[in-house]
């Protein structure tokens, strides 16, 4: 009877007090116990239901006379779940902002080890991370919807979507929504070059469901291949796949291939596997052009020990379902092999909706949306563009060679003193980022030395320069000026940085830290963009990578491989996603790649 009066008052004290209902009890194998609370908001035990709710109508009208007074949450729409926009979410801690997510893909994907799918050395639930289980984590009011954005009206300040999860269903008419802010980071598309067959008969290395589609042809392939009535000529043609595009991707899946040939076909398709033949079509001199050149000639050098086919100098001028027309840069030799798969892996370009857009705000004849150098589009104070749908547009040196020079000439004598420059230095290094990069490969201390090999005379530290000299100096600065390369590294960072930006919004607006306006008055809200790069990977094969890291440090080898491990599991966005993917390393050490094609 003891115990049936405890646990009945135990039953009446979780209904008369919800919020014990959250209290977790997690208990640990030495007997002991962690009591925490699943919520912020805590209950106040002493006062009574009754009283709780007398003192709220009570105060009915002081309630809804402060609720007035509560500025509305300005609303950020952000398009797309790439690189770009996981990063923005994940950093994002300002709750005075309403966030809407809109993307047609409700998922991240770790997109490096895209190649490790096609192959089956990891899983492809192993590299995604569902976009809600970001966005629950946040103490930022954050919605999504699954929905592909077809139209953006900046006028009015509204985004035009299109559901695509039921196409059979009202879904599929075009909603609006409103927006203070918008962030597109919608990614890129493959680049065909307008090559004829190449829609029709390629695969594609850019989402989740291209990987799996090329594992399943992949598998296909060798099992078509074991048929009995076949010819060789035919299981040849089979087991021929061909890789079109000598960059990181194509590179990678084809190193990817050759293990799972000489590691896996070997024990399970013994009587095919002197009949695959890997082919990769690069249309420059050189793969990997973006390495080092020690890493480009190891690779070329492994990849032909190791038979793989490597054609440079090779244009794909058409693809049917049978063949491969090639045209030899140079001599113009033209070609046709037959083929079983082709991977086209040459580059991206603009998606049709950056494309209508560029042409609505007047930048129709560039091939990503130019934005400055805080990320904002030209031309809009509330849209910003990061990733591969952008490009940030560098303000020139001399573009601003005048207001610079008086905003430095302090006295107005028309003349810079080495003091009057070293005071404005700084700035000039922040805001043109390209300034630094001159000096180093000039190899300049700094740029008052500049000055005085420019003025011809180092010796003296009181020298002057006029405007002239100063223009002469700084003439050859914006040679510097290089476009960031459209890498999952540069959209991560942007995504944090333009975070970071709206965290301290408040703040910027009322203390600028950004860099001096030349032309104006005042300081930027924030400091610019700077990309710091962080090295770069090339799976090579045989449990071999190129490692090229900052500093000009190159080296390629096995401890290499171990070290790209350690990074890749490291970058991860999630403890899941990190242990799904270590555990697939491990299985396929123990039992090799798994080949049922699913």
């Amino acid at each position: 009877m003891r115990n049936f009066n405890f646990f009945g008052r135990l039953s009446r004290a979780f209904n008369d007090y919800p919020s014990l209902s959250k209290i977790i009890v997690v208990s640990t194998i030495s007997g002991g116990s962690l009591i925490a609370y699943a919520e912020a908001n805590s209950f106040n035990g002493s006062k009574s239901h009754i009283a709780h709710a007398d003192a709220v109508a009570s105060n009915d009208d002081h309630r809804i006379a402060s609720s007035e007074q509560v500025p509305k949450k300005k609303k950020v729409v952000l398009l797309g779940t790439g690189w770009g926009g996981m990063s923005f979410l994940k950093s994002l801690n300002n709750p005075n902002y309403e966030v809407q997510v809109v993307s047609p893909r409700n998922f991240f994907v770790f997109t490096p080890l895209l190649p490790s799918v096609t192959c089956g050395k990891v899983e492809a639930r192993s590299i995604v991370e569902p976009i809600r289980n970001i966005i629950r984590k946040k103490n930022v009011n954050i919605s999504y919807s699954e929905a592909e954005c077809v139209k953006i009206d900046p006028n009015n300040k509204k985004i035009y979507c299109r559901a695509t999860i039921d196409s059979h269903s009202k879904g599929e008419e075009v909603f609006a929504v409103d927006y203070d802010y918008l962030i597109i980071a919608v990614g890129a598309q493959v680049n065909t070059f307008n090559t004829p067959g190449v829609m029709e008969n390629c695969h594609f290395l850019k989402e989740i469901d291209d990987a799996q589609k090329i594992r399943k042809n992949v598998i296909d392939s060798f099992e078509k291949a074991s048929l009995p009535n076949l010819s060789d000529e035919e299981r040849k043609k089979i087991l021929h796949f061909v890789v079109v595009g000598g960059g990181p991707t194509g590179v990678e899946f084809a190193a990817e291939l050759h293990d799972f040939v000489n590691e896996d076909v070997v024990k399970l398709y013994p009587n095919v596997q002197e009949l695959v033949k890997i082919t990769l079509l690069e249309a420059t001199d050189h793969i990997l052009n973006m390495f080092d050149k020690r890493i480009t000639n190891f690779a070329e050098q492994k990849f032909g020990r190791d038979g793989i086919d490597v054609k440079l100098g090779s244009m794909v001028t058409g693809i049917n379902e049978n063949e491969i027309s090639t045209k030899v840069r140079g001599n113009g030799e033209k070609t046709s092999t037959p083929y079983g798969m082709v991977l086209w892996s040459t580059g991206i370009g603009p998606r049709p909706l950056i494309k209508e857009f560029m042409k609505q705000i007047g930048q129709g004849n560039r091939r990503a949306l130019a934005t400055d150098e805080w990320l904002r589009v030209e031309g809009f104070g509330n849209i910003y563009a990061l990733g591969d749908c952008a490009t940030v547009n560098q303000r020139k040196v001399m573009e601003d060679i005048s207001e610079i020079f008086r905003k430095a000439d302090k006295d107005n004598s028309g003349t810079l003193t080495v003091k009057e420059f070293q005071e404005i230095i700084d700035d000039i290094c922040e805001r043109y980022p390209q300034v630094e990069l001159y000096l180093k490969n000039k190899q300049v201390r700094n740029m008052v030395d500049l000055l005085k090999e420019a003025k011809g005379d180092a010796a003296k530290e009181s020298m002057e320069l006029n405007i002239e000299e100063f223009k002469s100096a700084l003439s050859e600065v914006d040679s510097q000026m290089k476009n960031l390369p459209a890498t999952a590294q540069v959209a991560n960072q942007q995504g944090a940085y333009l975070a970071k930006c709206f965290n301290r919004m408040e703040e910027c607006e009322k203390n600028p830290e950004g860099p001096p306006r030349f032309r104006g008055t005042g300081r930027h809200r924030f400091h610019p963009f700077r990309y710091r790069h962080l090295g770069q990977f090339a799976p090579l094969g045989g449990e071999q990578t190129a490692a090229q890291l900052p500093g000009d440090w190159v080296s390629i080898g096995h401890s290499e491989q171990w070290l790209w491990y350690s990074v890749y599991a490291s970058k991860q966005v999630s403890w899941r996603t990190r242990a799904l993917v270590v555990s697939d390393w491990i299985r396929r050490f123990i039992f090799g790649r798994d080949t049922s094609g699913i």
